[in-house]
């Protein structure tokens, strides 16, 4: 991994850890900022929304709803505007990819995954929610 120290400055909310307390800038956190974009794109919240503070942020928020498996008091309601639609497998696709995102946002920079990791993760939950999708149309 390359890591250089500079004065760059980054977007709130959007920067890893270490580009604030050290000025490192690396790979590592250009994955962090991904694992936010991933967030933000599935809650519709973006991290520096005004109900984050000094105690909750759009990472806690998040962990948190799967924690209590409520993901749809977090999912984006543009995405899911019936109740209903919220099935079985909309659940476990929207479940694999706040896993991911948060996998994308771990502290340590030498803790995440690589491009490569979160490319076949994408993958594999694309291929297991189609599937799956198959499989419960043809029940219906």
């Amino acid at each position: 991994m390359h890591m250089a120290q500079t004065k760059t400055l980054a977007t709130i909310g959007y920067m890893a850890p270490e580009y604030g307390t050290h000025g490192i800038v690396s790979t590592s956190g250009d994955i962090y900022s991904y694992g936010i974009i991933l967030l933000e794109m599935f809650t519709g919240k973006k991290p520096t929304d005004d109900m984050f503070g000094e105690t909750m942020n759009l990472k806690c928020f998040v962990g948190e709803s799967l924690r209590r498996k409520s993901l749809m008091e977090v999912l984006d309601s543009d995405l899911i505007r019936d109740v209903e639609q919220f099935s079985e497998v909309v659940q476990q696709f929207v479940s694999s990819i706040f896993c991911l995102g948060l996998e994308c946002l771990k502290d340590c920079p030498e803790d995440r995954m690589s491009i490569s990791n979160i490319v076949d993760c994408l993958r594999k939950a694309k291929i297991e929610y189609l599937a799956i999708r198959g499989k419960a149309e043809k029940v219906v």
